[in-house]
């Protein structure tokens, strides 16, 4: 399927303010992507595809799941909020037979990122943190970042997730923490270089 193709079928799912942000992910996903050197092409699908379920009923997201063989974690059951993007990963393959693994990793992981991640992933996860809509508080200081740095960026967007999950006393991912202490270590150790 084309980019085309799949926004027409993103766009009957959502509603005009999340197929907006859904669009400007796509958007500078496929800026990151060149300027970092990810597939342009993979990062503009998986960018219009990464909230493909975000509007979908909590049951119809955990058939997805189900279908596509992916088992929770107990901590997964219970965060609600990371479910889009399992069942959007899981959509993605059962509903229209993407098997690209970086595509489909680059959705599950686009919430809570993860240690190991790939290029796309990495710029699905800074799209989806600064693309044009969003006006949170830090998301200009972000945009700087993500210009300078993918991995300084990554640092930057997880260490914003954590510090606002816990200040609102909600559960974190445990691939948060894996990502953001491997971006951590990465860091310090090129810092070392330098010395």
């Amino acid at each position: 399927m084309t980019y085309k193709e799949y926004e027409g079928i993103i766009e009957k799912r959502m509603k005009s303010a999340r197929f907006k942000h859904s669009k400007n992910v796509a958007k500078e996903a496929v800026r990151l992507a060149k300027k970092y050197g990810a597939d342009v092409e993979k990062a503009e699908i998986a960018g219009i595809l990464h909230d493909a379920t975000k509007e979908t009923p909590e049951k119809e997201q955990m058939e997805l799941i189900e279908k596509a063989g992916i088992v929770l974690t107990p901590l997964e059951k219970s965060s609600h909020k990371l479910w889009h993007a399992i069942s959007g990963a899981a959509f993605v393959q059962v509903e229209l037979g993407i098997t690209d693994p970086d595509i489909i990793n680059s959705i599950r992981y686009h919430t809570t990122g993860r240690a190991g991640m790939s290029l796309l992933e990495k710029v699905i996860f800074i799209a989806d943190f600064t693309s044009a809509e969003r006006d949170y508080d830090g998301v200009e200081k972000l945009r700087k970042v993500a210009d300078k740095s993918l991995d300084e960026a990554i640092l930057e967007g997880m260490s914003f997730t954590i510090a606002d999950l816990a200040q609102r006393k909600l559960t974190i991912a445990p691939d948060t923490f894996m990502g953001y202490n491997e971006v951590t270590f990465l860091a310090a150790a090129k810092d070392k270089k330098k010395k």
